[in-house]
């Protein structure tokens, strides 16, 4: 990475195409920052989601740059809260957050950045597919109260070095996490944050996930070490 691309601080609101829509984006990256982590939200859920816009900000307070990004346009969104077809159609999500990696690295800014992703609920299933897609790309992977269990013949697919964390009373979630946790072949492990539910709305719960994750994505996406002939 250039030394001008590390002094640059990014803070603005982003388009990114996919297909024939374009998805808002927040896109965020502090002074000297070697690593970006995307966010895939669960259902019902954007980039303005309370618990992302937390964990993304102690993202940041580690060194790393953060994209939030809204996995469904408007009209999409409209359309799910009826029908609920797109909040687990996992393929979809997965090719949303593949595009929005592609649109990562092709700018200037931020294509030098090592990336990770921060799945939530079913869009966890959604950032290991799309990790398997690009397991060139992506470095790390961090899941919250997750359905990795959805991502299915993938799991095991899967290279980036993966964190999941879940509630300790989230009793049905532990048990998928689990499940998924045995058939992934990648470096990982499992939190589980003591007396927390699905949401991670107790007090004191929601920091510790944003500490475990920022504490992963700081680790894993250090600049890689290139050897030089001597």
């Amino acid at each position: 990475m250039s030394e001008s691309k590390q002094k640059l601080e990014l803070d603005q609101a982003v388009r990114i195409r996919s297909g024939r829509v374009q998805l808002d984006g927040e896109l965020k990256v502090p002074q000297g920052a070697t690593g970006i982590v995307l966010f895939a939200h669960g259902s019902g859920s954007s980039r303005n989601s309370p618990r992302n816009q937390y964990v993304a900000r102690v993202i940041r307070e580690a060194g790393v740059g953060t994209l939030l990004f809204d996995l469904l346009t408007k009209q999409e969104e409209a359309t799910d809260a009826f029908t609920g077809e797109l909040r687990f159609n996992i393929e979809f999500l997965a090719r949303r957050l593949v595009d929005a990696t592609y649109w990562i690295t092709s700018q200037a800014a931020t294509e030098d950045l090592r990336i990770g992703y921060f799945g939530a609920s079913t869009g966890a299933a959604a950032a290991l597919i799309a990790a398997v897609q690009l397991s060139n790309s992506v470095a790390a992977v961090v899941s919250r109260g997750g359905r990795p269990d959805l991502a299915r013949n993938a799991l095991p697919r899967v290279k980036a070095p993966t964190l999941l964390i879940v509630g300790g009373n989230d009793d049905v979630v532990i048990e998928l996490n689990k499940s998924a946790l045995a058939k992934l072949m990648c470096e990982k492990e499992l939190k589980i944050v003591p007396g927390a539910t699905h949401l991670f709305e107790e007090p004191g719960t929601l920091e510790q996930v944003a500490q475990l994750a920022s504490n992963w994505f700081k680790k894993k996406l250090q600049p890689l070490l290139v050897s030089r002939a001597g």
